[in-house]
């Protein structure tokens, strides 16, 4: 490769045919639980509204401070590479009047994300999330069934050593009462804290709780806990969830430290690990949003949602790097001559026409060179197009007839028949 030749951005990468036919079992695997739940598929686009980010996701937040791909357009318009798909969702939601609808609304996305993050493995600059949000119920079980089915489809795509974390955030009543608290004990021990832990102590002191410097996790180990000031319906709401979450045999461990990195959640919030993927351990999660909506503009709409990277789900079911085999050929047909390729063309087309998976000569080759290349694509048959007569070559057995043109289609047809 030229030092000249253009590769890929850095946090990105290309999905190769072989790597292909992963995704697409993940993506039908997931078509199959969350529709058989009753979500229906909605894909929103690459770009929004910078604004929506803004006021969705949260002015304070690393995604919207650091993190976004934003442009101005043509006509002045700050735009927005999607960074996540809960905001644009309602962002739908709304404009397409689904409010009106029996609740809960309930929907999922497979799309594709960008954020400009430090890449590393399981962590790219534009990957891949599988999401499912229900919109307009309060209802603890939604939150429970929206928990199970996340940790369904990971059961189910192989994903090993996972672990489920559960916590409450309350309602913004009780989050602002704590936040209060929280921001008194950080004040007093601030240095202590990471520098921009300390940065954004009135901005977002929740997140001191992720922080991995080492002095300032010894300070969290005595902060004050969220789930420790509940007010009684969130406490009611949580019990709930955990009492439907029992009843399904789902195992958890809860985790007052457990913090998402949106604004927007409130109540139940939650994590997927898996040990398989080390130091980027997370899968998937999300939790309850039931501001968000009105946030945007529309009705008070309570909401519960989750998100779940594909690479990370692949990486943690040892799929990521299995290369599927190549697609199987019944018929491929070769040509003595030039002269004959229409014929060939002809023949392939017939073929599909009649449900072959068929390829043909595409590359000049002698004939020798093509029956070789026809033995790599292990082809079931080989029409071998010559004048006056065509040959049929059986590939597994080697035996091979005399057969008009017209008749090869048939041949094939019976004889993979006769192989049931």
């Amino acid at each position: 490769m030229s030092p000249d030749t253009i590769k890929a951005p850095r946090g990105t990468y290309d999905v190769l045919p072989g790597q292909s036919v992963a995704r697409a079992a993940l993506e039908a695997r997931a078509r199959a639980i969350l529709e058989g739940a009753g979500y229906e598929r909605i894909e929103t686009p690459a770009f929004e509204h910078t604004d929506l980010f803004a006021r969705g996701v949260g002015a304070s937040t690393d995604i919207v401070q650091k993190e976004m791909y934003t442009l101005t357009d043509g006509s002045g318009r700050s735009l927005t590479l999607r960074p996540e798909g809960t905001a644009p969702v309602c962002r739908a939601y709304l404009e397409h009047g689904m409010h009106k609808r029996p609740a809960p609304v309930k929907l999922w996305y497979l799309s594709s994300f960008f954020r400009y993050e430090r890449a590393q493995a399981g962590r790219y600059r534009q990957f891949w999330q599988i999401g499912a949000e229900a919109l307009g119920s309060d209802d603890p079980a939604v939150d429970a069934e929206s928990i199970v089915l996340l940790c369904t489809l990971l059961a189910e795509l192989g994903v090993g050593d996972v672990r489920l974390r559960l916590a409450s955030l309350g309602d913004a009543d009780s989050r602002s009462e704590y936040r209060e608290r929280l921001q008194d004990y950080l004040q007093t021990h601030s240095d202590r804290l990471a520098p921009e832990v300390r940065d954004r102590i009135g901005a977002n002191p929740l997140r001191a709780f992720d922080s991995q410097h080492e002095a300032t996790r010894a300070v969290m180990a005595d902060a004050p806990r969220l789930l420790d000031c509940l007010s009684a319906p969130d406490a009611e709401h949580f019990a709930a969830v955990r009492e439907l979450l029992d009843a399904a045999e789902v195992r958890y461990e809860i985790d007052s430290t457990l913090v998402r990195g949106l604004d927007y959640y409130t109540r139940t919030v939650f994590e997927l690990t898996s040990d398989a993927l080390g130091a980027q351990s997370g899968v998937g999660g999300g939790g309850r949003y039931d501001r968000l909506v009105e946030v945007l503009g529309g009705p008070q709409t309570p909401a519960m949602g989750w998100a779940a990277g594909i690479e990370r789900i692949l990486i943690a079911s040892g799929a990521a790097d299995q290369q599927a085999p190549a697609a199987a050929v019944d018929l491929f047909v070769a040509f003595t001559e030039p002269h004959l390729r229409a014929r060939a063309f002809a023949l392939v087309q017939l073929a599909r026409s009649a449900g072959l998976a068929a390829q043909m000569e595409l590359a000049g080759r002698a004939l020798k060179r093509q029956l070789g290349h026809a033995d790599r694509l292990k082809a079931r048959y080989v029409a071998i197009l010559d004048d006056p007569q065509s040959v049929l070559k059986d590939m597994q057995s080697g035996r091979q007839e005399d057969v008009a043109s017209d008749a090869i289609v048939h041949a094939v047809l019976r004889g993979l028949r006769d192989m049931v």
